[in-house]
């Protein structure tokens, strides 16, 4: 098993963290990265880690801002870099399949040249869509994680095939919005991240959930108004304005930070 004594990790929302509780020493949400930091850390109390992400970026957006630093830093020692992007991309109208392939492939193959080691994700399909659009956001997401899993064989990349895991798909993992793993749901990919690399044996991640209880309809109708109110509304108001979730935010690491002394 390979020690890291760097992580970098580079993306959007799902790797920032979002829906996973605020840590109470850095003010930022947690997330499946920095539970993954916790882990390598715990191998290596002088692990530097980086976190790059902020929610809603774009891969155009991640390849110029994110992969240039973290090429500054993936050269020292045994650094693991992660890359999440194109969900973002994905949700958009003005979705440019062959554009955002050529983004992913040149930013994973440049990492990659530099010694470090790469860890991708398939994009989970958001839970509780349904209709047309859903279908075709369906098909869009199939036909963008084919382009990673080959870009993971071209790369020698790890893979983390988060549409394939089935307690993905059921809502007790996600946030409210739908969007957004919650707190467990992060805790679960952590576990899978540790687990792929050799630094955990558990595979108790993958374990289901008992049953859940059918919801009455009234209950479940509530529940979809409360979601457009919330949530859906607000984010096409931002598509409107040509805004993003991410806007005038920084990243939670933009240092090597020795990830060890964080509790």
């Amino acid at each position: 098993m390979k020690y890291y004594s760097r992580f970098i990790v580079l993306g959007d929302s799902f790797s920032e963290g979002i829906g996973d509780e605020v840590h109470p020493q850095t003010g930022h949400h947690r997330g499946w990265a920095d539970r993954v930091a916790d882990g390598l850390a715990a191998r290596d109390p002088n692990l530097t880690y980086l976190n790059l992400s902020i929610r809603g970026k774009l891969i155009r957006q991640v390849a110029e801002d994110q992969v240039p630093i973290a090429l500054k830093y993936s050269t020292y020692g045994n650094v693991l870099v992660s890359f999440h992007a194109g969900a973002n991309d994905l949700l958009r109208p003005s979705y440019n399949h062959a554009e955002a392939a050529n983004l992913y492939i040149n930013s994973v193959l440049a990492l990659r040249a530099t010694g470090a080691d790469v860890i991708l994700f398939t994009v989970a399909e958001p839970v509780g869509a349904k209709g047309r659009a859903a279908e075709r956001l369906a098909l869009k997401i199939a036909g963008f994680n084919e382009e990673v899993r080959r870009v993971a064989i071209e790369a020698n990349a790890i893979l983390i095939e988060a549409a394939q895991v089935s307690i993905l798909k059921d809502q007790r993992f996600w946030d409210r919005d739908r969007l957004h793993l919650n707190g467990e749901g992060h805790r679960r990919v952590a576990a899978a991240v540790l687990e792929a690399l050799g630094y955990s044996q558990d595979s108790s991640w993958s374990s289901e959930l008992p049953p859940e209880r059918t919801k009455p309809r009234a209950l479940a109708l509530w529940q979809d108004i409360r979601w457009v109110i919330s949530f859906l509304i607000p984010w096409i108001w931002r598509r409107v304005r040509g805004r993003s979730s991410g806007d005038g935010r920084s990243s939670k690491q933009e240092e090597p930070t020795i990830w060890g002394t964080q509790e």
